[in-house]
Parts: structure tokens; C-alpha cells; sequence
């Protein structure tokens, strides 16, 4: 009589092993696909005076290009003595954009300060 067959501790074989291994790293696999999520961003662009193109200011915001940055509408909306402001929506993955750095970086430093007097996160949602 063969008794080795019988396992009453309930001790794992390799092929258990291994299937709870697969599982383990395409359950962490997933969650980090869920983590690099996107965020909805609504930014107010505001211009130095009213003499200022705010064409020009909306082209020089959408020239910033980088990875994972969409940029969407925009309009423009008055804020008194002829001043206007810029909103624009942009769509960015959160793993590959940092609104803080795009601000710094990119439209408050030349050539973009021609035109920007400073910019506002107004909204941030996680989509």
C-alpha cells in the first residue's frame, strides 16, 4: 500500500506553486495598468494686459507637446477692462504628465512668458 499519495498536511506541489505565482503577478499587473490612470484638467491661462494676442497665446499653449498630454477646447472669457483669460482643457496620463512641471517648466518660462502672465489648475479629475 502506497501511502505517499495521500497528503494531509495539504503541502503545495510545484504546479500549485507556480499557478499561485501567475495569479499573484497578473492580479499586481492589472492593478497597475488601473494606477496609470488619466486626469481631465481645466487650466485658466491669464495674459499680461489687454494689448496682449491671446491667439498667439493659445497657439504658444498648444505648441507644448510631450507624451501622454492631449490638449482640448478652450475658450476665452472676460475679466474685466478688456483683459480676457484662456481656459483650456487638457487630457493627461498621470504617469507620464506632471501639471506642476508643465506650468513651471513650460508656460511660465520664455518663450510662453511673452504671452502668460500665470496659469490656475481650476479643475483636476481622475477619468
Amino acid at each position: 500500500e502506497d501511502d505517499d499519495d495521500v497528503d494531509l498536511f495539504g503541502e503545495e506541489t510545484e504546479e500549485e506553486k507556480k499557478a499561485a505565482e501567475e495569479r499573484s503577478a497578473a492580479v499586481k499587473a492589472s492593478i497597475k495598468k488601473k494606477e496609470s490612470g488619466k486626469s481631465s484638467v481645466l487650466l485658466e491661462v491669464k495674459p499680461w494686459d489687454d494689448e496682449t494676442d491671446m491667439q498667439k497665446l493659445e497657439e504658444t499653449v498648444r505648441s507644448i507637446k510631450m507624451d501622454g498630454l492631449l490638449w482640448g477646447a478652450s475658450k476665452l472669457i472676460p475679466v474685466g477692462y478688456g483683459i480676457k483669460k484662456l481656459q483650456i482643457m487638457m487630457t493627461i496620463e498621470d504617469d507620464l504628465v506632471s501639471v506642476d512641471n508643465l506650468i513651471e517648466d513650460y508656460l511660465t518660462v520664455e518663450p510662453a512668458n511673452e504671452y502668460i502672465q500665470s496659469c490656475d489648475i481650476v479643475a483636476f479629475n481622475k477619468i
